[in-house]
């Protein structure tokens, strides 16, 4: 099943699901009891938003040994963990804003995990039990700020620099998928998931051994190489093989 959050013609956001090319409203808490109505609303007339609001977003960093490499930085011994603030969040059709603090803004298409229950302490085994599905991601970075800064709050945090969307997938596999990035259509970066150093399943019990995870709450898996520069007037769209495509503007 495939959840969208939209815009309602009131201006309220709520959940949908998705029937071919038609929508219908989601009733109750999306990650425990809720109903689905018929699926009426024609999918192209609907104002997509991010598709869940999340308490944190947990960033995995080099995390396919190629981008390690093209960065000049070893493949880390376990999971290299870092957070972007809600407030970065943009949906799929929204500008990514160039900030005029970087002279070099880059993409990072990446899978998302989206947290279904309150996890703490879990095993890589039932990793999946507490799983609501997955989505795709922008990690969009200020490569420049990355450097110089030495930790990746600046660089990571800035508004419109978190992309997901357009959708959350509760029955996609993500363990072998393959991962691509195109830039104004021509392709930047292509990779599949089962390259990826620690998979789902050991991340979810890496990161909820430091920190509870909420439902809602996303994990970004990595990006693969092959990161470049954006600029005023591109498009930059993720592709995830069997998951769909997020697609930004970018703008000054």
């Amino acid at each position: 099943m495939r959840i969208i959050r939209y815009q309602t013609p009131e201006g309220a956001a709520t959940y949908g699901w998705i029937l071919e090319d038609k929508v219908g409203e989601v009733q109750g808490n999306l990650f425990g009891e809720y109903r689905r109505r018929e699926a009426r609303t024609p999918f192209k007339e609907l104002k997509l938003l991010a598709p869940c609001e999340p308490s944190k977003i947990v960033c995995v960093g080099r995390n396919y040994v190629e981008h390690a490499k093209e960065l000049g930085n070893e493949v880390p011994k376990i999971p290299l963990i870092f957070l972007k603030p809600p407030s970065s969040i943009i949906a799929t059709g929204e500008y990514i804003v160039l900030p005029a603090q970087s002279k070099q803004v880059e993409h990072e298409g990446e899978l998302v995990v989206v947290i279904g229950k309150r996890a703490k302490n879990v095993t890589a085994e039932n990793a999946k039990e507490y799983i609501f599905g997955y989505t795709i991601g922008n990690d969009v970075t200020a490569r420049d700020l990355q450097k110089t800064d030495g930790q990746w709050t600046r660089a990571k945090g800035f508004d419109t620099f978190c992309s997901f969307g357009p959708w959350i997938d509760t029955d996609f596999d993500p363990s072998d998928a393959v991962v691509t990035c195109r830039v104004n259509g021509q392709m930047r970066q292509m990779a599949s998931s089962r390259d990826m150093v620690f998979n789902v399943g050991t991340l979810v019990a890496y990161i909820s051994s430091v920190m509870t995870l909420e439902p809602g709450d996303l994990i970004f898996t990595g990006t693969p190489a092959g990161v470049g520069e954006l600029q005023n007037g591109d498009i930059v769209d993720v592709e995830i093989e069997g998951l769909g495509k997020l697609s930004n503007p970018v703008k000054a």
